[in-house]
């Protein structure tokens, strides 16, 4: 076996092991239910921050098929008139 390998499989050993073992956990202030602590509002921050973002993005996006459309509409407008001008008598 290369050296690099036995490496690789030694730290997977490593982490696999420390996965599994037996530890005490503790839960964060938003999952323990204490809600006025900084972390809860660090973290309602962040969710809020997120939400944000994504909203942006899916305004951005929506507004550039919006900017698409009429633009498409106006050029073709612009070509029917082009095509078929109105006679004047």
């Amino acid at each position: 076996m290369k050296p690099v390998g036995k490496f690789f499989k030694t730290i997977f050993l490593a982490a696999v092991m420390a996965a599994f073992a037996p530890s005490q956990l503790f839960a964060c202030a938003a999952c323990y239910g204490r809600s006025d602590s900084p972390l809860a509002s660090g973290i309602n921050w962040g969710i809020f921050t997120l939400f944000c973002v994504i909203a942006t993005v899916l305004g951005s996006i929506a507004t550039f098929f919006v900017f698409i459309i009429r633009k498409e509409s106006a050029l073709a407008a612009k070509a029917a008139a082009e095509s078929f001008p109105e006679v004047k008598a």
